[in-house]
Formats: structure tokens, sequence, C-alpha cells
């Protein structure tokens, strides 16, 4: 069963305690040298959600990008891997690899998931748009239940529907769900979603809906409806806007939602500018973002913020509006962006210090061995501990893997991602996780940690052994 988000974080918390206890590594240092240094940590400091959308191959191939996933963002959204072309693409056939994927790394890493989306007009096969009346309706409810009951007490909250009001006027969709279904379609999917994970939150989303406007008119009084009926926990406000275009109205906007007993949560922030940015650009980009993160933060009904995509580079934007570009927190080298700085402010960490230019790299030579090599590097260090990056390197079929290293000083593991075992400690002996294990011949998988480091040196890269299981 899924607990509330409160709850929720609790249950989560005791977890680790447990989890850790075993090891030596008490929750008091779980995240405590990172306050001032990740976003996640602030997030978590003030019990909001600080998302980001992810794509499943590059979570799956991309070291860099899966622990920068891991150390920044206590929630996660699937991009694409949960729409209902990559759930159901064909009448009954259900895939859910991908999707699956990124709920165990949400599960493995104690992120939340916030679920996206069950009923969109859009990446919707061909053999739905073409029903209409009672199979069309068949459809839908056979398709919610299926992604929610399978994901029952692991996701979160859903966007139960997605963009379902016009542009303009307020005016319904002309969808195929509208032209087959008629505007009840909304109520039924909700009443599906409800009865299929009483326990989940669930959302309406849509974008151009910040400002008190004709769309989020609609969407209001939508919501009312629903709400009546106990059918709606919140509505998410997608804000993919333009530099220098947060709406004056924003906080009220929001507020009047917050009053009929609903939550917000702004669902797929970016920020778009002219392409390539200026430094004035960027810090007016950094000014936009620290405005709509501050309305969140500070509007206790408010559950998160989800940044929609990791680097510039993993953007939809230039894709749909040439010229446009650079939305998002980090630069395509992983280099934090002023937009980072200013998002950090916004949650309470301390961004005081200038953003990065570039990441350090301190790596270790492989040591000899015939089953498999692993190899550490410094990714993000501060004045009293570091993020490192792991990578075990396969020289002959795995299905499983143990590495091992010795600190040379004060270093110790507060908090790891995709590696389990006897982590506290001088000596260091971890293995691979549920999924990491089973490796192909010249094939890699990593891992990562955060350490503290007391003494406040120069955080250093012991020497790792790795043995085949």
């Amino acid at each position: 069963m899924l607990l509330n988000r409160q709850r929720r974080r609790a249950v989560i918390a005791g977890a680790v305690t447990v989890a850790t206890a075993a090891l030596g590594i008490g929750l008091s240092t779980q995240f405590a040298s990172a306050q001032a240094a990740t976003l996640r940590a602030a997030a978590d400091a003030i019990g909001k959600d600080i998302g980001v959308a992810v794509a499943y191959d590059q979570l799956m191939n991309n070291a860099t990008y899966r622990n920068t996933v891991a150390t920044e963002f206590n929630s996660l959204t699937a991009e694409n891997a949960m729409k209902w072309d990559a759930t159901e693409p064909q009448d009954g056939n259900y895939t859910f690899t991908q999707a699956d994927a990124i709920v165990d790394f949400a599960e493995d890493n104690g992120q939340s998931v916030h679920g996206h989306t069950f009923v969109w007009h859009s990446q919707t096969p061909s053999w739905v748009q073409n029903l209409s009346g009672t199979a069309l309706q068949a459809a839908m409810v056979d398709h919610i239940n299926t992604v929610a009951n399978r994901y029952e007490g692991r996701v979160e909250s859903w966007d139960v529907v997605n963009e379902v009001v016009s542009d303009s006027n307020g005016a319904m969709r002309d969808s195929f769900w509208l032209r087959g279904l008629g505007e009840g379609f909304v109520t039924t999917a909700f009443q599906t979603a409800r009865a299929a994970d009483p326990n989940a939150d669930l959302y309406i989303n849509d974008y151009s809906i910040e400002a008190d406007n004709a769309k989020s008119d609609r969407i209001y009084t939508i919501a009312q409806g629903l709400k009546s009926q106990n059918l709606l926990d919140g509505v998410g406000f997608q804000s993919h806007l333009i530099l220098g275009q947060v709406p004056s109205t924003m906080e009220a906007n929001l507020q009047r939602f917050v009053d009929l007993g609903l939550k917000v949560r702004i669902t797929e922030l970016d920020i778009r500018l002219q392409t390539p940015a200026d430094g004035s650009e960027l810090a007016q980009q950094a000014a936009d973002y620290e405005r709509v993160v501050n309305i969140c933060a500070e509007l206790a009904d408010c559950s998160g913020v989800t940044v929609w995509g990791l680097r510039d580079g993993d953007s939809w934007v230039p894709d749909v509006f040439p010229g446009y570009g650079a939305p998002l927190l980090f630069n395509d080298d992983y280099s934090k962006k002023p937009a980072y700085t200013s998002t950090l402010n916004a949650l309470g960490g301390d961004g005081t210090e200038e953003p990065t230019t570039s990441q350090p790299a301190t790596t270790t030579p492989p040591p000899s061995g015939s089953g498999c090599t692993a190899t550490l590097s410094v990714q993000s260090p501060w004045n009293t501990g570091a993020t490192y990056a792991g990578t075990v390197k396969a020289n002959q079929a795995l299905t499983g893997w143990t590495v091992t290293w010795t600190w040379p000083g004060s270093e110790r593991i507060s908090n790891s991602w995709s590696i389990q075992g006897t982590l506290s400690g001088a000596t260091v002996t971890g293995s691979n996780a549920a999924y990491n294990g089973t490796l192909a011949a010249g094939q890699t998988t990593t891992f990562g940690f955060n350490i503290t480091k007391a003494d406040g040196s120069t955080a250093s890269v012991p020497t790792v052994t790795c043995t085949p299981a």
C-alpha cells in the first residue's frame, strides 16, 4: 500500500536506519555533509520533492548521468517509459522493461516516482486512436488498471490525464478522446485510477496554466468537479517557460487551487532562451528558476518541482522551438549552470559558491585480474566530503561481482547507490545490486556513493580489487 508523502518519507528514513545500522552508518550523517552541495539534500530538509525527468537509455548506459540523477534528485519521472506507446504498443501486449528499470533504480536510491501519464492525446498508439465508444473506453480502463496495478505502492503519484484543455478560450482539446467519448472520459479516467490505486495521489496535468487565464480557469472548473467526487488530489503545472516570462500571477493562481484543498506541483519545468546564451541570459534564467522554485518552497501544499531533463542536450526544446534551447540546470558536460545555484538557494541550500565549470575526475588505474576490474573517481568534492563514481568492467561473463578497498584516511561512506554490502568502516566490501551483476565480457556497469571526511583533507582514490561472484 502506498503511503501519503509525509509518511512515506518517514518509512523510507526508517528503512534506511535499519539498513545502515547494520553497517554502522547513522541517518544523522546521511547527506549531512552534502546539504550545502546538492539539490536533493536541500529539498529533503524542507520536505519537498526535487525531481528530474529521466531517459531510460541514459540511466542504464551513462554512469555520470546515473550518478548525477542519484545524487541531486529525490524524485524521478519517466520521460517516456510510462507513456502508452511505451507500455502497450499493441492491444493487450504490455511491456514494462523500461518502466520497471526506472522504478527499480528509484527504489534502490531512496527516490519517489511521479508517474507520467495514463491518458494523453499524444504518444498513444494508432490502434487506440482508431477506436471509439465502448471499445475506446474499455481500452482506457484496461490500460489504467493494468499499469496502476503493476506499480501500486511503488509509484507515489500519477498524471492521470494530460493536456486535455485547448490553448485558446478554455475549451476542451479536440482530441480523439473527446470525439470518441465526450468530456466524460476525464471523470472515467480518474474513477478508474482511484479504484486501481486508492493510495496514490492523482493529478491533472497541463501547460500554460501557470497564470490566471482562460486555460487555467477551465482546469480550475474541472478540478472543482473532480475534487467534489474525491477523485483528484493535485494539479500539475508543466511550466515550460520562456526566459523572463514567469507569470506575475503565478503565486496567486497556484494558491487558488490550494484553496480548493488540492496539492500543486511544478511537473515539467524548463526555461528556454535563444541560443547561444550569453551571461546576462543565463543570469536571467537563474533568477526565473529561483522565482518558480521559491513559489513552491514557500507554499505548504506544493509537493515539489520536477525539471524536465538533466542536461541542456537532453531537452526536447530545440527540436520543437528552433533557435531556442539551454533550458535546464546542467550543461552537457554535467557542469552546473547559474540556474542550478539559484535553484539550490530557493530550496534553502548554500548556493553561494560559483557554479563549477568542469568536474574534477581523479581515477585509479585498474588492478590486474582475470575476471573483472574496477575503478573509482571523485566526481564532486566539497569541504567535508565528496561524491564518487565507481565502474566495474567484466573481462569475462559475470553473474555478479564484489569490489574491495581500504580508505587511507578518515573517508567513510554516508550513502550509496547500485552497490550493497559492508560499506562502513575503513575497509569496504561491496557487491552488485540485483540489476547490475550480470555482465557480458567487455561490458561495464557503475555504482556510486557519497563520503564524509572529518579532517577536511583532499578526498583520496584508493586502489580497488574486483572479484567475480
